[in-house]
């Protein structure tokens, strides 16, 4: 494998020879590059998976029990700077996020993951750091992908947008969901591995390596930045 290879990103110190071999046989993990307009997803980049502090994965879930904690903050660092090149190229950023819960929304998530049902109005308060501004869109979704029950699709058509940069969180949840739905709208999409995060290193891993293989391009912010397309009028 090369540099270049989507797969060299996601899976490492996790993923063994053996298994990045059969998918090399088997022919996936090819790029695809983005479009001409790509759209910018921020999903869940809230204090209630940060914290409203940088703080170590202990000390943060004793604040939020959603919280990532320092991962997550660091990730938020290269998402401000896609949030940065997309305003001045004029491009859409879309924020699917978690709005809070109420009694009725308990059901099946509410069963798996209690702590999600009591989180404080702060937690709910986007990172002010890559905060939505005028123009940006936001999409309240009450499932793990941005695009179930969301009107998603509609403001991605409205904008033009022919390909994805996901970000956010978690990357085994809410982020996965969403860019195999994207992936099944046929959007071509991109995960920048360092401005996604999650409470697991190896569930981090394993998910960008499963989705570089089959639904997108994972690499870095850095590298992405270089290969996104001049905006149109340039």
């Amino acid at each position: 494998m090369t540099a270049q290879d989507p797969w060299t990103v996601g899976g490492a110190g996790v993923i063994d020879e053996l298994t990045t071999r059969r998918y090399e046989l088997a022919g996936f993990g090819k790029p695809v590059g983005l479009g001409s307009r790509p759209a910018l997803l921020i999903i869940d980049v809230q204090y209630r998976t940060v914290g409203t502090t940088p703080a170590a994965f202990e000390t943060a879930v004793e604040e939020f029990p959603t919280s990532c904690g320092e991962t997550g903050w660091a990730a938020v660092g290269q998402i401000a700077k896609l949030v940065a090149r997309f305003r001045e190229n004029g491009w859409p950023i879309l924020y699917p996020h978690v709005a809070p819960k109420q009694n009725y929304d308990y059901g099946r998530l509410g069963a798996k993951v209690p702590g999600i049902m009591d989180i404080p109005a702060k937690g709910y308060e986007f990172v002010a750091e890559v905060a939505p501004a005028e123009g940006d869109v936001l999409v309240p979704k009450r499932h793990p992908s941005a695009f179930f029950g969301t009107p998603l699709v509609s403001y991605l058509v409205e904008a033009g947008a022919d390909s994805l940069v996901v970000t956010g969180c978690t990357t085994s949840g809410c982020v996965r969901s969403s860019v195999a739905d994207a992936f099944s709208y046929n959007f071509r999409v991109s995960v920048p591995a360092d401005a996604v995060y999650d409470r697991s290193p190896v569930v981090h891993e394993v998910n960008l390596f499963d989705m570089a293989q089959k639904y997108a391009d994972v690499t870095t912010t850095d590298t992405l930045l270089a290969a996104l397309p001049e905006p149109a009028g340039r």
